[in-house]
């Protein structure tokens, strides 16, 4: 059984203002040659389809487009990110015909899709949770009518029951168990354009709620495609089932210029077994660079192969040129963000990111801004204890 996993493909994002259409239309040939020339038997797209609620019709068209062809030779399953409206991607998916299926509800991530091999016979059985808004799904997935409490972990726990539930009651295996997901793992690395902030964690689920199978004896899962991150990496640790983030196809922000986008195509030969593995790489349609000098430096040949990237340029001078944009808006065809930095400003903006990436120097800084004082040495050792010990749970 062969299955390449991807997601976040944001049909209908521009770049700082830049648009990508021209990005889409080359991700979405590639996908479609890839998957007929490696023989995917199922593709799945682990949510954020589209940008927005509301997609701009010629990415509808696109889209379709792709569906089209894909389903031509092979299955599609698509999950709702929280990018996406639910409603909107999920419209007559019960009618869908037989190859595309696409699961919004979380009701129904307790029920497998079937997929077939290239034989046409059972070749494994997908479980798929969409992207889960705590305020929706807290009473929408609580066994009674108490609501559930309102984290992405808590729902996200009640939408696992549902799946082992579903592994119980109809898992053969014989064929591999995956499951795909919208979510964010504790320990994955995030980027700049997954634009959500999460303060303490509120936003992330432990990798250990996966470990489906452990109490009852029916067997983990084989595989776990998630979504939500833009960097392709793998979570998880040893204790969990293999859990691969396959990352956005296309680079959204500078944040993104490192890192080497791909798919994840994954060959079953048995149930129970490790897949082999394989990260089919996509060569961006514009690549990302930083450019860090002087204005005389950045006119000159010096910089001659970044003619074709999309640019953010941070000028050193001491003091700032003259008709500094219009230069170097001359000088580079997709200059898309420029910026001024004397040394004294780069060591302030370093330091900057580094308090907006540490969780209690965020605190810290909060409370400073909106109470009015620092907080004082017990106070900074009860917020430090209580951070320390909300790591360890999870």
């Amino acid at each position: 059984m062969r299955i390449f996993h991807t997601s976040d493909w944001h049909l209908g994002r521009s770049l700082l203002g830049f648009d990508l259409t021209p990005a889409f239309e080359r991700w979405g040939a590639a996908v479609v040659e890839i998957c007929r020339t490696e023989k995917v038997d199922a593709v799945v797209v682990a949510g954020d389809v589209y940008d927005r609620s509301v997609p701009p019709a010629h990415m509808v068209e696109l889209l379709s487009d792709i569906l089209r062809q894909l389903t031509e030779f092979t299955q599609v399953v698509l999950i709702s990110g929280n990018h996406d409206s639910a409603q909107r991607l999920g419209f007559a998916s019960p009618l869908l015909r037989s190859g595309l299926s696409i699961r919004t509800n979380s009701l129904d991530c307790g029920t497998p899709i079937e997929l077939a091999d290239g034989n046409g016979n059972l070749g494994a059985q997908l479980y798929a949770v969409p992207y889960l808004v705590p305020d929706i799904e807290r009473s929408k997935l609580a066994p009674d009518a108490e609501p559930l409490a309102r984290s992405h972990s808590t729902v996200m726990a009640a939408a696992l029951e549902r799946v082992q539930h579903g592994i119980t009651a109809h898992a053969n295996r014989a064929v591999p168990q995956l499951l795909t997901a919208h979510t964010f793992v504790v320990g994955a690395e995030k980027s700049e354009s997954e634009l959500e902030i999460g303060i303490g964690g509120v936003d992330s689920v432990p990798a250990s709620l996966f470990r489906l199978g452990a109490a009852t004896g029916s067997g983990p899962l084989d595989y776990v495609a998630l979504g939500h991150l833009h960097g392709p990496q793998q979570v998880g640790g040893e204790d969990n089932p293999l859990m691969r983030y396959s990352g956005s196809p296309i680079a959204f922000s500078f944040s993104e210029q490192n890192h080497h986008k791909s798919g994840v195509l994954l060959d079953f030969t048995a149930a129970g077994t490790a897949p082999q593995l394989e990260l089919i790489p996509h060569e961006p349609w514009r690549p990302l660079a930083t450019l860090t000098d002087t204005l005389d430096n950045l006119l000159s040949r010096k910089y001659d192969d970044y003619s074709d990237h999309f640019l953010r340029i941070f000028v050193t001078d001491p003091i700032r040129p003259e008709h500094l944009n219009a230069k170097l808006n001359n000088r580079f065809r997709y200059v898309l963000e420029v910026q001024h930095q004397t040394r004294e400003t780069m060591a302030i903006m370093r330091e900057l990111r580094r308090q907006r990436t540490d969780p209690l120097a965020v605190v810290h800084e909060f409370f400073a801004n909106a109470g009015g004082r620092e907080l004082t040495a017990t106070e900074k050792e009860i917020v430090t204890t209580h951070w320390n010990s909300a790591k360890g749970e999870a």
